[in-house]
C-alpha cells in the first residue's frame, strides 16, 4: 500500500518527512512563537512551516533509520513548490540536511524554460535547488535535449553541465545520428536570463565537424526577445552575386527592438540594414532603411520606409507610411519590394454601422520607367463621410455622402506635352454631396420590387486648365426601379434557383463636363450590372435611359457542389458616347456579361467572367482556379483585355498568373509562381520556394527570376537559402516530427 504524508500527519516519521523537505527553522522575520495557525508541532527544534512551504511524498515504502534519516522506496514522488520529483529510492540525512536518490530520477522544474531533468542518481539539497546528478540529460519546453555527464543546480537558477550534447533532433536506435548537435565540455543554462552558454562547442551535421566555436551563446526555448545573431541568409544575384545577410537584433526593452543587417556580397556591395520598431499602448511604429555602395549605379544608394498605426479617441484609426528611395531600380536589386509606385501619406478613419468617416492625403512618386512625377496628379487628398438612416414616414433606407478629392501635379505647364489628352500642370479641387434613397416591396407570387432615388451634387475648381472654367457647378438626379422574381425548385439531390432581373434607371442625358481625375477606367462586371452608375469615382456619372436585365441560375446538390450562371446586358436609349471601345460599355447596347462558377466539395473553385458582343468577339475573359487543401493549394488566373487606348492598352494584353502550394509529409513543402505574358511570349516572372521544416531544423531555399527589363532596371535572377536550427528561441508553428521505423 502506498504511503501519502501531508501537512497535518502526527507520527514522528511524517514531521521528519515535512521538516525535511519543507524550511527548516522558523521563518527568517517571523516570530519565534507562532499560532497554531501558522506552524504545526515541532520535531528536534524545527518549526514545521505553513502549508505553501510543505510538500508531499507518495511511496511504496517510508522508514525511519538511525533517528535522522528517511528513507523512501519504490515508486517515490515527491512534490514541493511546483517541482515533482519520481525515483526509485529517496534517502533523507537531517543531519546534512541533504536527499539522496537513486535512478531512474525525473525532476520536473517550473517556470518558463519548463525543464525536465533526468538522472540515474543525484545529490540534492532539501529544497531542490542545489545539487549534482550524475549521468544526467536535460529536456527544455520538449524541445531541447542536452545529455551530460554531470549536471549541477545551483541556487535553483543555474545548472552547469559537462561534457554535454545537445539537440532538437529526434533520435532513433536504428540511426542514433541526429541531423545536427552540438558537443561542449561544459553548459551553463541560467533560468533567470533564459539564456545557454556553451564553452569549447564543436558543431556537428549528420555526425560531421563543420565548426568550432570556443564560446557560444543562444536562447533557451521559448524566449520571444533576446539580443543576438539571427539565422543567416545566402543570397546570390546576377547583379550583385552571392552575398550573405547576417542580421543582429537588439533587444532595446519589452516594446522597441533594433535590428541591424550587414549585408555581405563579394567586393559588389557594402550594404548596411537597420529596422526599428516600437509599439506603444496606442499602436506601434516601424522604420526600416538601407545604405548601399555597389558596382550597379554610383554614389550611395538607400530607402527609408516608415510606418505608424494609431488608436485614437472615439474610435478613430490614424495610419501613416513614408516611401523614399534613392533611384528606380534599388528595391528591386535588392529584393525589398515589387512596387513601381511608392505611396507616402497619412490616413483616418472610423467606421460604425452607421457611419463611415476616411480621409486620406499624400504622394505617389512612380519608379516606372516613361511616367512623370512632375506631369502626373502624384500629390491628393480625398475623403469621405458617409451616415446611413431609416426615414420615418417613408420607410426604406436612406443615406448622406459628403466626399472630397483634391489633385496637385509639379508641373505648371497649362498645355498638354506629353500627349495624354490633359494639360501637364492641372490642378483642381472638388467636393461633391450625394443623398440616396431605397425601398424594397414584396408582393405577388415572391416578387420583389425596389425604387431608389439619388441626388448628387459637386463643386469643382480648377487652375491650369483652359479648357474648364475655374468654378464649376453641376447636379444630376437619378431615379430607378428594379423587380426581381426568384424561383426556388426542389428535385431528388439537388435545388435549384432561377432569378430573373430587371431594372430602368433614368438620369439626364447630359452632365456639365469636368476634369475626370478618379474615373479614367470603367469596369463592367457582375457587381455593377444593377449599379446607378459603373464610374469608379465621381468626376464622372453615368446619364441618360437605360435599362440593365439580368438573369441568374444556380444548381446546389446535396453532395456540396454548386453550379451558377449569370448572363447580363445594358440597353440604352441613346449613345451619349460616355464609354470608349474595350470596356464593354460603349453603344446603345452593352456587350453581353456571362458569368459562370463551379464550386465542389474539396474547396475548389472555378470562376470566369466574359464580355462578349452580338458575333462573340470577346473583349474581356477572365478566368480563376483556387483550392485550398490539407496537402495542395493553388491559385491560377487567366486575363485577356482587348486593346484601348483610352485606358494606356495600346496592344491586347493576354497573361496567366499561377500560385502554388505543396506539403508532401515528413517536413517538406514547397512553393511556385509565375506571370507569364503571352503578348510579349515571355515571363514576367517566376518563382520558386522550397522549405523542409522538422523538429529540429528548417531549410528554406528560394529561386527567381524577373524578366521584364527597363532603361532603369534589367533581368535578374535571385538565388536564396537559410538555415535555422529549431529548439533555441520561439518555435515557428508546429513543424512536423521525423517518425523512428520499427
Amino acid at each position: 500500500m502506498r504511503r501519502q504524508f501531508g501537512a497535518l500527519a502526527g507520527r514522528a516519521s511524517a514531521l521528519a518527512l515535512i521538516v525535511a523537505l519543507g524550511v527548516a527553522g522558523p521563518q527568517p522575520g517571523r516570530a519565534q512563537d507562532q499560532t497554531a495557525t501558522d506552524t504545526a508541532p515541532t520535531t528536534q527544534g524545527a518549526a514545521i512551516p505553513a502549508s505553501d512551504e510543505l510538500a508531499t511524498l507518495l511511496a511504496d515504502r517510508v522508514a525511519i533509520r538511525n533517528q535522522n534519516e528517511l528513507v523512501a522506496e519504490g515508486n517515490v514522488e515527491v512534490f514541493y513548490k511546483s517541482n515533482r520529483l519520481s525515483a526509485k529510492r529517496v534517502v533523507y540525512d537531517q543531519k546534512a540536511d541533504k536527499l539522496y536518490l537513486e535512478g531512474p530520477i525525473r525532476l520536473v522544474q517550473p517556470g518558463q524554460s519548463q525543464a525536465v531533468i533526468l538522472a540515474s542518481q543525484a545529490e540534492l539539497s532539501s529544497d531542490l535547488q542545489n545539487g549534482i546528478l550524475l549521468s544526467a540529460r536535460m529536456v527544455m519546453a520538449r524541445e531541447l535535449q542536452l545529455a551530460a555527464a554531470r549536471i549541477e543546480r545551483r541556487e535553483g537558477a543555474i545548472t552547469v553541465m559537462d561534457k554535454v550534447v545537445a539537440s532538437s533532433c529526434e533520435v532513433c536506435r536504428t540511426n542514433p545520428t541526429p541531423l545536427w548537435e552540438i558537443r561542449a565540455s561544459r553548459v551553463v543554462h541560467n533560468a533567470t536570463t533564459r539564456q545557454i552558454v556553451f564553452e569549447d562547442a564543436q558543431f556537428r551535421a549528420a555526425g560531421v565537424p563543420i565548426a568550432y566555436l570556443p564560446r557560444l551563446r543562444l536562447p533557451a526555448p521559448g524566449v520571444k526577445r533576446m539580443t543576438g545573431f539571427l539565422a543567416p541568409r545566402f543570397r546570390t544575384t546576377s547583379g550583385l552575386g552571392p552575398g550573405l545577410l547576417v542580421p543582429y537584433f537588439i533587444a532595446l526593452g519589452p516594446s522597441r527592438d533594433l535590428t541591424v543587417t550587414p549585408y555581405f556580397a563579394t567586393s559588389r556591395t557594402e550594404t548596411l540594414n537597420l529596422r526599428y520598431r516600437q509599439a506603444f499602448n496606442w499602436g506601434k511604429m516601424e522604420w526600416s532603411g538601407a545604405l548601399s555602395k555597389d558596382d550597379i549605379r554610383s554614389g550611395t544608394r538607400g530607402y527609408l520606409f516608415g510606418d505608424l498605426e494609431a488608436q485614437l479617441p472615439r474610435e478613430f484609426r490614424l495610419t501613416a507610411q513614408l516611401r523614399l528611395v534613392s533611384d528606380d531600380s534599388y528595391l528591386l536589386n535588392y529584393g525589398l519590394s515589387d512596387d513601381d509606385r511608392l505611396w507616402s501619406g497619412v490616413t483616418l478613419e472610423r467606421v460604425r454601422s452607421d457611419e463611415l468617416i476616411w480621409a486620406r492625403v499624400g504622394n505617389v512618386h512612380s519608379l516606372r520607367a516613361g511616367e512623370s512625377n512632375a506631369t502626373e496628379p502624384m500629390l491628393s487628398g480625398t475623403g469621405e463621410w458617409l451616415r446611413t438612416f431609416r426615414p420615418a414616414g417613408i420607410g426604406g433606407q436612406a443615406s448622406v455622402r459628403f466626399s472630397t478629392l483634391a489633385t496637385r501635379r509639379a508641373s505648371n505647364a497649362t498645355v498638354d506635352l506629353n500627349g495624354d489628352g490633359r494639360p501637364d500642370g492641372r490642378d483642381m479641387v472638388r467636393g461633391s454631396l450625394t443623398a440616396d434613397w431605397r425601398r424594397n416591396w414584396l408582393f405577388g407570387p415572391g416578387m420583389l420590387g425596389s425604387i431608389e432615388t439619388q441626388f448628387a451634387g459637386d463643386i469643382i475648381e480648377t487652375n491650369q486648365d483652359p479648357a474648364f472654367s475655374e468654378t464649376i457647378l453641376r447636379g444630376q438626379p437619378t431615379v430607378a426601379a428594379e423587380i426581381r422574381w426568384p424561383w426556388v425548385k426542389t428535385s431528388g439531390r439537388a435545388a435549384y434557383v432561377i432569378e430573373p432581373v430587371a431594372q430602368v434607371v433614368w438620369a439626364p442625358d447630359h452632365l456639365k463636363d469636368a476634369p475626370n481625375e478618379d474615373s479614367q477606367l470603367p469596369e463592367f462586371d457582375g457587381g455593377n450590372l444593377f449599379s446607378l452608375t459603373r464610374f469608379p469615382g465621381e468626376d464622372a456619372r453615368e446619364t441618360g435611359l437605360r435599362a440593365n436585365v439580368g438573369l441568374g441560375w444556380t444548381r446546389y446538390d446535396s453532395s456540396g457542389w454548386s453550379l451558377g450562371v449569370a448572363a447580363g446586358r445594358v440597353f440604352r436609349q441613346r449613345d451619349l458616347n460616355q464609354f470608349s471601345q474595350g470596356t464593354g460599355l460603349s453603344g446603345t447596347k452593352s456587350d453581353w456579361l456571362l458569368a459562370t462558377h463551379l464550386t465542389t466539395a474539396n474547396g475548389l473553385t472555378l470562376s470566369n467572367r466574359a464580355l462578349f458582343d452580338d458575333n462573340f468577339s470577346v473583349s474581356r475573359d477572365e478566368v480563376r482556379l483556387s483550392r485550398v487543401g490539407t496537402d495542395f493549394d493553388i491559385s491560377a488566373g487567366y486575363l485577356w483585355l482587348e486593346k484601348n487606348p483610352a485606358e494606356g492598352r495600346d496592344d491586347n494584353m493576354s497573361e496567366l498568373m499561377l500560385d502554388t502550394a505543396w506539403r508532401w509529409g515528413a517536413g517538406w513543402s514547397g512553393t511556385m509562381s509565375t506571370r507569364y505574358d503571352f503578348t510579349a511570349e515571355r515571363a514576367a516572372r517566376a518563382k520558386l520556394g522550397l522549405r523542409y521544416q522538422t523538429e529540429c531544423i528548417a531549410v528554406d531555399l528560394s529561386l527567381s527570376r524577373r524578366f521584364t527589363s527597363s532603361t532603369s532596371v534589367a533581368p535578374e535572377t535571385d538565388f536564396g537559402l537559410s538555415v535555422q536550427l529549431v529548439g533555441f528561441g520561439a518555435s515557428d508553428g508546429a513543424p512536423a516530427r521525423r517518425m523512428c521505423g520499427s
